[in-house]
């Protein structure tokens, strides 16, 4: 081949693989988010690069020349290292990463947490790992002020431009009444009969199950306010009252789950969503990993075994 003018880029080889993929330009430009000139001007100076015409474009669809046909296969290679190269450079980052603060909603302290950690250092040999465990608008503030890398908690409206979020899990909000307490034909009245347990609205849950509770114009006759899962759990076991959590707040406290009875809301539903928030690009590929990492522990140890316990909660605490 006579030399010629022009380099070989990596944009220019993903511009031809998705041009021969979708056969049309136009697709082409909208799978990549460029232009339909843009996909063009790179096709040209592809082929300029190489010395041949590498796709008929005259004809639609359009369709891969003998040459081009020939540079589909070495194109494929050609991304597939490119991004087996990314994965080993980001690797080798995480690998340098010498310190990760997390910070974690106490819903997920108990299970999945020291799981997530154990997967987390058996990769990342020479970092040391940071946990703080809280409310989640206090573990927003620290990340907010660089005293965290990563946090995973309630989303808290939108987020703000400096965030990188993670959707992880939506869950609705259940009641939790003592065994045998709440029979299922007048189950609202019961309720609305009985003391309830409010989860404290110093944190973003209890305001919000406050506020959804005064929408509605339900007024129950409130004797505890509390911040422990576990003691309010304790207190509906022990036949006190009744209460609102979330699934992930209930099998926090399992140990009492054989002295309580979950069910639906008879109240119009709410739920709320669990996210992984970063500072953007901070942390490259990281927050993206350990979200995926989340998702598959939340999986096995949340909503496998909710379901199975539960089975009127498939449709309504799964992953997002």
């Amino acid at each position: 081949m006579a030399d010629t003018p022009g380099r070989i880029t990596l944009w220019g080889v993903e511009v031809f693989v998705a041009t021969a993929e979708e056969q049309s330009i136009t697709a082409a430009a909208r799978r990549l988010g460029a232009s339909a000139s843009a996909v063009s001007q790179q096709l040209t100076n592809l082929e300029t690069a190489l010395g041949a015409a590498l796709l008929n474009r005259r004809e639609r669809p359009v369709a891969l020349t003998p040459a081009g046909e020939l540079f589909l296969r070495r194109a494929h290679s050609i991304l597939n290292e490119a991004e087996q190269a990314r994965d080993e450079v980001a690797r080798a980052g995480r690998a340098n990463l010498t310190l990760l603060r997390l910070g974690m909603i106490e819903d997920f302290d108990a299970g999945v947490t020291p799981l997530l950690l154990r997967q987390l250092a058996s990769e990342m040999t020479d970092t040391r790992f940071l946990l703080e465990t809280g409310a989640s608008h206090r573990l927003l503030d620290k990340l907010d002020n660089r005293a965290l890398d990563v946090a995973v908690t309630a989303r808290m409206g939108a987020g703000a431009d400096w965030m990188e979020e993670y959707p992880l899990l939506e869950e609705p909000f259940v009641v939790v009444a003592p065994r045998g307490a709440v029979p299922p034909e007048d189950g609202r009245d019961r309720l609305l009969g009985m003391p309830f347990i409010r989860y404290t609205s110093r944190h973003h849950m209890g305001r919000i199950l406050q506020a959804h509770l005064a929408r509605q114009h339900l007024k129950p006759a409130q004797r505890f306010e509390l911040d422990s899962y576990h003691a309010i759990m304790a207190m509906v076991a022990a036949g006190e009252g009744w209460t609102i959590l979330t699934p992930l707040g209930v099998t926090h406290a399992r140990r009492f789950l054989d002295q309580v009875d979950v069910l639906p809301m008879p109240f119009e539903p709410l739920t709320r969503i669990i996210t992984l928030t970063a500072r953007r690009g901070a942390l490259g590929d990281m927050p993206g990993i350990i979200a995926a990492r989340l998702r598959n522990l939340l999986l096995e140890q949340i909503i496998t075994p909710c379901h199975q316990q539960m089975p009127w909660l498939k449709d309504d605490l799964r992953l997002i």
